[in-house]
């Protein structure tokens, strides 16, 4: 098995140029879907006429074991989760359906910096993806938490489509050498990135939560598809629901009992000890909390919640509540509702968004395509 090293890049390092057209580009995404599809929660099969498969099949599936090893919040089945959940959306369809109200073959090619979280696999990809398509050439500064996955399937892409090779870099050091930046961090950290980007063209993420808005009508299958959104990548993904909003005197029976096929959490260790840690916490500050044995409800007006927790809130009239999510809509990323609001997110599919589901409502491509 060959041995992909990651050059980093040269101050002054020009780009080769860049001839492929948006097709071309396509086309290699959906061969990246296809190897991807072979990896998944249902099981890990090497299938046939898979191109370059031979060369790249079992080197990712030890990049699937060194993710793990590194991040112990990378378990191989949220890994799996991410990459079953890409090899769906990277089809011929999804990405012509995408990409067809813009004007992607007239652009002039320039160098997007992204820099990268690392709170859930592959969170970057999106950003990765739609600077290809774009026809700019990409610099990327992944975190440390996260550094495995993603410049094997860039050496997959190289390979499969050589004019890509010279457009896609990863540097470990400052970004340098760019034209536009897309950098996603925590509240602090975004700071930093309007300071230090301001005379550049950019999209600054801050930190961002989901929420559920109940109102006690939910069927058993609803809360069943609400407890995927809660707990999915143990909750660490700005699209993981952090927060319920329920009418007052709300029963969380039904919801305990419909969140419990996710008991089996409580077994892996860095969910336990923050369980633990988080509780002890709030009976020492003699805080009231609902509990089930692996999941905390407190009442709080906050939208991040501590991992194993979620946060509720009692809203008393809808037109209130919709007032308020939208005053407030800088620190929400997804509502998951049924019959609240126009732009919400059905059970259990904040996971699973689609490519034209932009984070923070801002449209990638739009920006690329303009700077």
């Amino acid at each position: 098995m060959r041995n992909f090293a990651l050059a980093k890049i040269k101050p002054g390092a020009l780009f080769t140029k860049y001839m492929m057209d948006l097709q071309q580009r396509i086309n290699a995404f959906v061969k990246l879907g296809a190897f991807l599809s072979q990896f998944s929660n249902h099981g890990i099969q090497k299938k046939d006429l898979i191109e370059a498969n031979d060369l790249f099949f079992e080197g990712f599936r030890h990049q699937i074991k060194l993710a793990k090893t590194h991040n112990g919040w990378f378990t191989e089945a949220n890994v799996l989760f991410s990459l079953e959940s890409w090899a769906n959306i990277l089809t011929e369809d999804n990405l012509q359906r995408w990409l067809k109200n813009y004007q992607l073959n007239h652009t002039k090619p320039k160098t997007v910096g992204i820099i990268m979280a690392g709170n859930i696999p592959l969170v970057g990809f999106h950003d990765f993806l739609s600077v290809l398509m774009s026809g700019h050439h990409v610099l990327v500064k992944q975190s440390s938490n996260d550094k495995h996955l993603l410049p094997f399937l860039a050496k997959y892409l190289e390979v499969i489509e050589p004019e890509f090779k010279g457009n896609i870099n990863f540097t470990e050091e400052k970004l340098e050498h760019f034209d536009a930046v897309i950098a996603t961090g925590s509240n602090n950290t975004a700071r930093y990135f309007e300071y230090y980007f301001k005379n550049r063209p950019s999209i600054i993420r801050k930190n961002r939560n989901s929420v559920a808005v109940l109102t006690g009508n939910e069927t058993k299958a609803q809360l069943e598809a609400l407890a995927d959104d809660i707990f999915r990548y143990y909750g660490l993904g700005c699209r993981n629901v952090s927060k319920l909003f329920v009418p007052k005197d709300y029963n969380f029976d039904g919801f305990f009992n419909a969140v419990y096929k996710w008991h089996p959490v409580i077994h892996d260790t860095k969910y336990a000890n923050n369980y633990d840690y988080n509780k002890a916490v709030y009976l020492m500050s003699e805080f009231d909390i609902l509990e089930n044995g692996f999941l905390m409800l407190k009442e709080d007006q906050s939208y991040a919640s501590p991992i194993a927790t979620v946060f509720y809130e009692h809203y008393d009239a809808k037109t209130d509540l919709e007032k308020k999510l939208i005053e407030d809509k800088d620190n929400i990323q997804c509502v998951v509702a049924e019959g609240f609001s126009d732009n919400e997110v059905a059970f259990g599919e904040t996971q699973k968004p689609q490519l034209w589901d932009y984070a923070d409502n801002v449209d990638t491509v739009e920006f690329l395509l303009k700077i």
